[in-house]
């Protein structure tokens, strides 16, 4: 099945000076020219006072936390060719995207899904759905060939709109958990991937998030284009919108595995 063709919203970065103690953190975010300072997620630098949040051992979590990223922060698309827009990442996780035009939004989070609970090995976990709520479950074992097509069957007929209806409503956004899913699920539609969640003495959370896009495109974590001292984090405040580079999501359309 096709893929439908998803209409990119453009918003303007809003980019501000910080003279806060936010200052170091910038300096240290703004180096990523030099990739090597960061190998894995989790590498990726706290605004002063934050602490990511806890999780017991061989989590989705620490999964997350610990998948790689390129020495190469440039985005590719799957035919190997430079998306055009290269101002929205801020690190490009080292997953593979393969070589057709399928890995695209909600395809990328059922990816790194999938990619966790075989790591784990709890093979019967990985399953998704399409539109008409057929089932498409994993029923091989440590076979890579055959998981890399079992994948590629699965991003063909599944999307953003059967993703959000097999994933679960979270009511409290403030609850949010690495792992939960922001998405819009139609035609078009975005889904993105909350890969880690951190807190403050004071109790206020942030959030950072991935993506792909379309055409298809390595996973990427993405800036904070209102907020430059605190990129590529995202403070959760009052607002009920949440605006990445290339899409405008509500805390209404957080949901969970």
């Amino acid at each position: 099945m096709s893929k439908s063709i998803l209409v990119l919203l453009q918003i303007f970065f809003l980019c501000c000076t910080s003279k806060t103690d936010h200052q170091t953190f910038s300096n240290q975010a703004s180096s990523y020219q030099q990739p090597v300072l960061f190998k894995i997620i989790k590498d990726i630098p706290l605004p002063p006072g934050y602490q990511r949040i806890k999780d017991t051992g061989n989590s989705f979590t620490e999964w997350l936390r610990s998948v790689p990223l390129k020495k190469d922060n440039r985005v590719y698309l799957y035919n190997g060719s430079l998306k055009r827009n290269q101002m929205a990442q801020f690190a490009v996780l080292n997953i593979p995207v393969g070589n057709k035009d399928l890995q695209q939004c909600a395809d990328a989070v059922m990816r790194l899904r999938a990619e966790y609970l075989f790591a784990v090995k709890r093979f019967n976990e990985i399953s998704f759905t399409d539109n008409t709520g057929k089932e498409y479950k994993w029923l091989g074992k440590n076979d890579r060939k055959e998981f890399e097509s079992y994948l590629q069957n699965v991003f063909g007929w599944c999307n953003s709109a059967s993703l959000e209806k097999q994933l679960k409503s979270v009511d409290d956004f403030y609850n949010i958990q690495p792992g939960d899913v922001l998405i819009k699920g139609g035609f078009p539609g975005h889904a993105m991937l909350i890969t880690d969640v951190a807190i403050n003495t004071e109790g206020k959370k942030i959030l950072m998030l991935a993506q792909s896009y379309m055409p298809a495109q390595d996973i990427h974590i993405v800036k904070n284009p209102s907020d430059e001292s605190m990129s590529p984090w995202y403070e959760i405040n009052d607002n009920s919108e949440i605006v990445t580079p290339e899409y405008l999501f509500y805390k209404n359309q957080l949901r969970r595995w």
